[in-house]
């Protein structure tokens, strides 16, 4: 198995396209990501605080891609390809540096996709499981901080 910051690093990119799929893409910025050992956190922009059932499902969503055990695809190309390719949709809030010219781009297909340059699990199995700890919503700066352990 994985080493355990790798799993919930992996982590991070199963969490956000389960966030996705249940906030819809209102929540497809990210805004900050943490991990440390087998905790982590998502921060995502968002306009609302979700309902406890919302949150619910993004759990759900999350570790029933993991069960799928999907591939993950490791593309590394020049930034102006990948740019080409699928826009800014590989991107967070915070920017890769103008003087990196060549990416890595981590793909879960038809669930998340996003430039990072940490190591990754092969597959979403490799995860374990996500639980879901407390959830916040900053309404100030309308943050939603998802903080989960792998388990």
């Amino acid at each position: 198995m994985a080493d355990i910051e790798v799993r919930a690093h992996t982590a991070l990119h199963v969490l956000k396209g389960a966030v996705v799929k249940v906030l819809g893409q209102d929540a497809k910025w990210t805004a900050s990501v943490y991990v440390s050992g087998s905790h982590g956190r998502l921060t995502v922009k968002f306009s609302r605080k979700p309902t406890q059932e919302e949150i619910a499902r993004i759990e759900e969503e999350a570790n029933r891609k993991i069960k799928e055990d999907t591939p993950i695809i490791v593309h590394r190309l020049s930034r102006k390809e990948a740019e080409e390719k699928w826009g800014d949709t590989i991107y967070d809030l915070f920017p890769v540096p103008e003087d990196v010219k060549e990416l890595t781009v981590v793909e879960i297909p038809g669930w998340n996709i996003n430039a990072c340059n940490k190591q990754h699990t092969k597959t979403t199995g490799e995860v374990g499981s996500i639980k879901l700890r407390k959830p916040r919503y900053r309404k100030a700066k309308q943050l939603l901080e998802l903080p989960f352990d792998i388990v």
